[in-house]
């Protein structure tokens, strides 16, 4: 009898224990984490560069090429083959998600490409794709900020 009476006690004490920690387990709302907005602002210079997978690089001199990027608008200097040939203006598709540029030169139609925004070595790069006119070529610009 004192054996049936310690068996129940311990039943009753590990049900009191169960109903103890399934009263203390609750459900947190994790709120999704706000991305901060992509900001392109500055002065960008070509990195690395191909045409139909072709390294350019190393066959044209991009030093002085650059992309200025500023209050929404954007300037080039010694134009090289690119997306557009004039300053105007630049929009992104999503300032915290963006994977689309559009550039709309002074006077011209806008010209929408792919965009990818990735940290490498501890350095922002953009990654553009393009292919100013002839459908064939295909040009992707890596492009690091100038410090």
């Amino acid at each position: 009898m004192k054996k049936k009476n310690i068996m129940q006690q311990c039943g009753f004490l590990l049900v009191a224990i169960a109903a103890v920690l399934m009263a203390s387990c609750k459900a947190e709302k994790v709120l999704p984490v706000k991305e901060s907005i992509k900001d392109i602002t500055g002065s960008w210079q070509v990195i690395r560069a191909t045409r139909n997978g072709t390294e350019l690089t190393t066959l044209i001199d991009f030093t002085k090429f650059r992309v200025n990027f500023k209050d929404g608008g954007y300037t080039i200097e010694n134009p090289l083959p690119f997306l557009v040939n004039a300053n105007g203006k630049f929009s992104l598709d999503d300032p915290e998600y963006p994977f689309k540029i559009t550039f709309t030169a002074t006077g011209g139609t806008p010209v929408s490409t792919p965009f990818n925004y990735p940290i490498v070595n501890g350095k922002r790069q953009l990654s553009i794709t393009f292919s100013p006119g002839c459908p064939n070529n295909s040009y992707v610009y890596v492009l690091q900020k100038v410090n």
